[in-house]
């Protein structure tokens, strides 16, 4: 199986580098190309292949990936409409806000296609991915489409409509959870502890709270109860947090974020 990456940027990185590490995919059977030289500085550092041009590319592969930017999508998919096959390959699309009709309409129609949206995450296998096939994407292609993304975090199937949500709660958070523990991190400099020592604390904190919400029947505020003490310190930290609006400023955060991937 050739799965061939058009556009080498940090989420397509991110991609290869989990595949690798999971052993997913043998390094000789990931094909890059992109406009930018850089693809090539890519393929040698991960060891993969660099093909000359994108439609060479999509020849010599099972499964299409296309990762480039949204102002560009449609001219690539132009270029590459005459060499998709539809018997033969897949096209796995992660670029935000373009809909699978779209991708259809520029791909074609017979074309099986997976639309996707992974978060960063991936590259140390546990991203999170929202997935939508078309019709045409079924059985083993589907599976196998699909898999490539269980191997390196989790899944979700999602209707398109749920996506700008999804991108908000698993795509941008990671920037919200950083400076969550950037902030814990702070703080335990402010009493006393060096950046390193508290920034490890709160981050392995943070790894395990998630772990337990996973691997829990309860929901979080269950949790909640169960690390607090009545009358405790806990207690006292979680009502100064609410009081300067934690859980609005948390949500109206979401908000935008929704927002804006609306305007996209």
């Amino acid at each position: 199986m050739k799965i061939g990456f058009i556009g080498v940027g940090g989420m397509a990185q991110a991609i290869i580098t989990g595949l690798l590490k999971k052993g997913t995919v043998a390094a000789s059977d990931i094909l890059v190309h992109s406009a930018h030289e850089t693809y090539k500085t890519v393929a040698a550092k991960k060891g993969v292949t660099a093909i000359t041009d994108n439609r060479a590319l999509v020849q010599q592969s099972d499964y299409v990936v296309l990762a480039v930017t949204p102002n560009v999508a449609a001219d690539v998919l132009h270029d590459i409409e005459p060499v998709l096959d539809a018997k033969k390959q897949v096209l796995i699309s992660i670029v935000a806000g373009l809909e699978l009709n779209r991708l259809e309409e520029l791909a074609g129609y017979d074309l099986p296609i997976l639309r996707t949206l992974p978060n960063l995450n991936v590259a140390i296998l546990a991203g999170m991915t929202a997935v939508h096939g078309n019709a045409q994407l079924t059985g083993e292609k589907a599976q196998t489409a699909i898999s490539l993304f269980d191997a390196i975090g989790s899944t979700t199937v999602l209707p398109e409509a749920d996506f700008a949500t999804f991108s908000a709660l698993a795509g941008s958070s990671p920037a919200y959870v950083y400076l969550f523990i950037d902030a814990l991190s702070r703080a335990g400099v402010k009493y006393g502890l060096t950046k390193a020592q508290a920034t490890q604390i709160a981050a392995q904190a943070v790894t395990g709270s998630a772990q337990m919400v996973l691997a829990s029947d309860e929901n979080p505020f269950a949790l909640i109860d169960q690390v607090s003490s009545p009358g405790g310190s806990t207690v006292a930290g979680l009502l100064s947090m609410e009081e300067n609006g934690f859980m609005t400023a948390v949500v109206k955060g979401i908000d935008a974020t929704i927002s804006k991937n609306n305007e996209e």
